[in-house]
């Protein structure tokens, strides 16, 4: 975006517009209720109420964005055809609000996004198109298409409507938890974080507004340090849906100066809390909508602003998003597992003797670890040529305390496990 249209929006009536943007989604985006968590607020100390856009129509909050940016089209340029790049969500949202608007939508997406979202694109009506390895390559292309055919472009994140549809979210948040101290937001390409911060700051700027994204997605957290926009020069996250080389310029202005902190969490963090909600809550949520959840722990030893506000906190986490393959939901879930310590592998190696296996099996079996895998080969033994054999053991457990028990358990009855995960 160029500098005069960041200036201009920064100069509009923002209290109207976000209004008038709520207005606009009335009967179309869902007013998702609040969910209070008892189990994250144990954890952390800190009362947690959840903003579940997970259960958002179209399964993300996206379409607040897309629908009141395509609501304020005129009937000429939605007769030119929509045309937006995203990694899914936004996909979505575009696609479902330009078939509510009556206009033809072309969706380019980079080929790592999930097939979930692209076939769940296709079914709003819209023409996929996959270009490119990550978003901003598929964004690139969207603009050229926009500009080789004319069709309206839909910018992701770094539009004054756009940024606007997603402020709708902080509106509900402050109706419905007028006491709310803290909201923490996934950032990516920054127009979910811009859409609250914006709104927070406008209706009640005493709320804190806390960022959160990934280690491997570092644009912000550099671009904050620098002063300015700065790309990342790579990517590396399981949270496609904040996968985002480079911020907006809107979206980066606005966060820059309304933003309150920002925090940094782990890939391990993700999978945990993708985890806790499918246990704790059955929620289903996406890897990039976990990330606001991740950042909770971290809020005491992370955030100054947060450490040091005095009086009980009342944190709103906004989950982003639930489109999420199964196929994914399943690696997550094993990773989250053996986090933390509900699957534990070793290593043991065997005399090659009778009755080895049983007494491992007995020691397992008074210990109370469930077998998943064995693993029982000859060749995989310190030394091809002696008499032994290395046998690989997977089992359920409940924590790193079981895990101790079992590996102690094992010594004990004279072998030498090694832990392999």
């Amino acid at each position: 975006m160029e500098q005069n249209e960041v200036l201009k929006a920064l100069q509009r009536d923002h209290a109207a517009e976000l209004k008038k943007a709520a207005q606009r989604l009335k009967g179309t985006a869902k007013h998702t209720e609040i969910i209070a968590s008892p189990v994250l607020s144990d954890m952390t100390g800190h009362h947690i109420l959840l903003k579940p856009e997970n259960l958002q129509v179209t399964g993300s909050f996206k379409i607040r964005g897309a629908y009141n940016k395509i609501a304020s089209l005129s009937e000429d340029q939605l007769a030119r055809g929509i045309v937006t790049a995203s990694a899914g969500n936004h996909a979505q949202g575009v696609a479902y609000a330009a078939r509510e608007r009556g206009a033809k939508a072309t969706i380019c997406m980079p080929t790592i996004t999930p097939p979930l979202k692209v076939d769940a694109t296709k079914a709003y009506g819209a023409d996929v198109v996959l270009h490119g390895d990550v978003f901003d390559e598929a964004a690139a292309y969207a603009q050229k298409l926009s500009d080789e055919q004319g069709m309206i472009y839909v910018p992701p994140f770094d539009d004054y409507e756009v940024i606007c549809g997603q402020g709708t979210i902080a509106m509900e948040i402050l109706e419905d938890v007028p006491n709310v101290t803290d909201i923490v937001v996934p950032l990516g390409g920054g127009g979910l974080g811009a859409g609250v911060a914006l709104a927070v700051k406008t209706f009640k700027p005493e709320v804190r507004v806390i960022g959160a994204i990934p280690e491997g997605s570092p644009a912000f957290k550099n671009s904050f340090a620098a002063g300015r926009v700065v790309p990342a020069d790579k990517v590396v996250t399981s949270a496609e849906g904040v996968a985002v080389k480079r911020p907006g310029d809107l979206t980066f202005a606005l966060l820059n100066e309304f933003l309150d902190d920002l925090i940094t969490v782990s890939e391990r963090d993700i999978n945990e809390m993708i985890l806790l909600m499918l246990e704790k809550h059955k929620l289903v949520v996406e890897a990039a909508g976990a990330v606001s959840l991740a950042a909770l722990e971290h809020l005491n030893l992370r955030s100054r602003k947060f450490a040091s506000a005095p009086g009980p906190h009342v944190v709103v986490p906004i989950m982003s998003g639930g489109n999420i393959d199964t196929v994914t939901i399943g690696a997550v879930i094993q990773k989250g597992m053996i986090a933390r310590g509900r699957i534990m592998n070793f290593e043991v190696e065997l005399p090659d003797l009778p009755g080895q296996l049983l007494k491992v099996a007995q020691v397992l079996a008074e210990q109370r670890a469930n077998v998943i895998a064995l693993d029982h080969d000859q060749f995989k033994a310190s030394g091809h040529y002696t008499n032994a054999v290395a046998l690989g053991v997977t089992v359920e457990t409940n924590g790193p305390d079981h895990i101790d028990r079992v590996l102690e358990a094992l010594k004990q009855a004279g072998f030498d496990p090694k832990r392999i995960y």
